[in-house]
């Protein structure tokens, strides 16, 4: 068993900021500040800035009817950034296109497929020789290719056996992607040098080293993806660094598999390929997907901005804490994004989410499934949909005691689970009820949990990005 309390970067070496070359200038003696290094971070594109603030997380009174008891305590969290909308179909099907583009490139470069070396940087613009990496701004041949490069695309596609029709094969459809777990790694327990894990000098030094356990992960001469759980004496920062495999193409047979006897082929065939879709919540989407999509968002970003994307923190799944806060918009008595207990207004019959009103009766909302996001009005944070649409992840891991193990300081509560562990254990949090659920399973203070592998087709997700300083932030009126 593994126990990893993960925040995931990005990083591939301990570094800091502070590696700055500046000198220290004199004002007649007296100690004035040292400068760091600063970077005026842009506004998030689609993001609400939540400012830092506190709350009693959970139900704040019981509830007899539905067995809830009252656990609800106070909790602080850190200012971030938050999606205003759930992720769409449209985004996440361009994370599908550069994880197929990525494939096409690597093999328009293979010696296989005539081997173009236009297609990877080998060099600096100095000459010196630098790690083979894709050259993104060598565009595809689509129109008019050669053979092999005709082949090399052609490559990642399939022709359907029953309808005849070229379709993309989800199978190679695979992002890999390292994470440094920074939190395991900055341990005083598991620092390099043993004389820095115990400042006890009462205490002899160790003389041996942690045992650590790291993820890794590669594709098998049948192309499956092969997952493995490492565990070893820690030898150097590289044992922090967690390898992963993704297939990122969504499971569109969650229509059919979640609702038996219903007709939802054209959901299968439709929701995620068709443009009129495009601004739809993407389904079938497991955490291990969504949280593979933060990664290379937060990849996409940093190497558009240049050398100091290094200072942009990651996107990433909302801790249970953080979506709670932002969805409540910081009020304790708010059970649902909005003040009041009921779902829905009394006026013109308007809802205030998407949802299921009545038994049998999806569409008395005015939608049959998920709705385009941002249909009903945001809170008052100016976020969309924190109540029905679809159940969204979080990055927290689900426990019956996670009250009891998390700190009430941006709390959170993080297991990955290895490939020895129970299934149970891979449990995480997912908040804020769907298009399927009745009123009460919509609330903000609810719970609920979902297995990390399973794609269903009311859970989505959406990304939040931690901001620099933990003062509040001017609110445009």
């Amino acid at each position: 068993m593994k126990k990893l309390f993960v925040y995931i970067l990005t990083a591939l070496t301990l570094t800091s900021c502070f590696s700055g070359r500046r000198s220290v200038n004199s004002q007649g003696g007296e100690v004035t500040g040292a400068g760091a290094i600063s970077y005026s971070e842009p506004t998030p594109y689609g993001m609400v800035l939540i400012d830092c603030g506190s709350m009693k997380e959970g139900p704040g009174e019981r509830d007899s009817i539905w067995g809830i008891d009252s656990v609800a305590r106070g909790v602080s969290v850190d200012a971030f950034w938050m999606d205003e909308c759930e992720v769409t179909n449209s985004k996440y099907r361009q994370f599908v296109y550069w994880v197929r583009d990525s494939i096409i490139r690597e093999r328009l470069a293979d010696p296989a497929y005539g081997g173009n070396d236009e297609f990877k940087i080998t060099e600096n613009k100095y000459g010196d020789p630098v790690t083979p990496h894709l050259d993104w701004t060598k565009a595809i041949p689509w129109k008019n290719p050669s053979e092999d490069e005709e082949r090399a695309i052609n490559s990642v596609y399939r022709i359907n056996p029953i309808t005849g029709v070229r379709e993309l094969d989800p199978k190679q459809l695979n992002y890999r992607y390292e994470v440094y777990n920074l939190t395991e790694a900055a341990k005083r327990k598991n620092r390099l040098d043993r004389e820095r894990r115990d400042y006890n000098t009462d205490h002899a030094v160790p003389d041996t080293d942690p045992t650590i356990s790291k993820d890794t992960a590669f594709i098998d001469d049948n192309g499956q993806i092969v997952r493995q759980t490492i565990t070893r004496p820690l030898s150097s920062q590289f044992d922090f660094v967690n390898t992963y495999i993704v297939n990122v193409f969504p499971d569109t047979t969650c229509w059919v598999n979640d609702f038996e006897n219903s007709y939802n082929e054209p959901y299968v065939r439709m929701y995620f390929s068709n443009g009129g879709y495009n601004n739809y919540p993407v389904v079938g989407v497991s955490w291990e997907q969504a949280t593979a999509f933060c990664n290379w968002r937060t990849d996409f970003l940093r190497k558009s901005i240049g050398k100091e994307g290094i200072y942009i923190e990651p996107y990433r799944l909302p801790t249970e804490a953080e979506w709670e806060y932002a969805a409540r918009a910081g009020v304790n008595k708010n059970k649902y994004p909005w003040e009041g207990d009921l779902p829905l207004t009394e006026e013109d019959g308007c809802f205030y989410a998407n949802f299921k009103p009545m038994e049998g009766n999806y569409v008395k909302d005015g939608n049959l499934i998920a709705a385009p996001v941002g249909t009903y009005q945001p809170n008052d944070f100016g976020l969309y949909d924190m109540a029905g649409n679809v159940s969204e992840w979080t990055s927290t891991a689900y426990t019956e005691s996670i009250d009891k193990m998390t700190s009430d300081l941006n709390p959170e509560y993080r297991y990955n689970v290895a490939k020895e562990d129970p299934y149970k254990m891979s449990r995480k949090i997912v908040r804020g009820g769907s298009w399927k659920d009745v009123a009460h399973n919509i609330r903000s203070d609810l719970r609920m949990w979902e297995y990390e592998n399973e794609q269903r087709s009311y859970i989505g997700f959406r990304c939040v990005r931690s901001k620099v300083g933990t003062g509040k932030a001017k609110r445009k009126k």
